[in-house]
């Protein structure tokens, strides 16, 4: 094995298992876990047998294996700006809706308190 391949499957099995870690310290949830660990076994499989590399490759018209990498690894990344823009975009209706909810709660606090200092006078 060459040392481009141990690190490889290195740095693999080790975001692999960070990923497992995060998952059960409740770091990081499920549905964001899955995709690094399928990508993570990806790699693997990808770096343990260069066969299934260079077939894989070819299938999909690739005439250099390890581009196939580079390839798996802009769309891993293009999957996660997607992800984090859908769950950016959830996040900032919520943070407008409940801003909103506070105006109106402080708005009838607001008017409580007026009613309260006209009933004591």
């Amino acid at each position: 094995m060459d040392l481009t391949k141990i690190a490889s499957l290195g740095l693999s099995v080790g975001i692999f298992c960070f990923v497992v870690w995060l998952v059960r310290e409740r770091r990081l949830r499920e549905k964001y876990a899955l995709l690094w660990l399928c990508t993570s076994v990806f790699v693997i499989l990808l770096t343990v047998s260069r066969r299934i590399l260079e077939v894989a490759a070819l299938s999909i018209g690739i005439y250099y294996p390890p581009s196939l990498l580079f390839l798996v690894g802009v769309l891993f990344l293009l999957l996660v700006a997607v992800g984090h823009s859908v769950t950016l975009s959830r996040l900032s209706e919520s943070n407008h809706n409940l801003a909103q909810e506070v105006a109106l709660l402080r708005k009838q606090v607001e008017d409580l308190r007026e009613q309260q200092k006209v009933q004591k006078q």
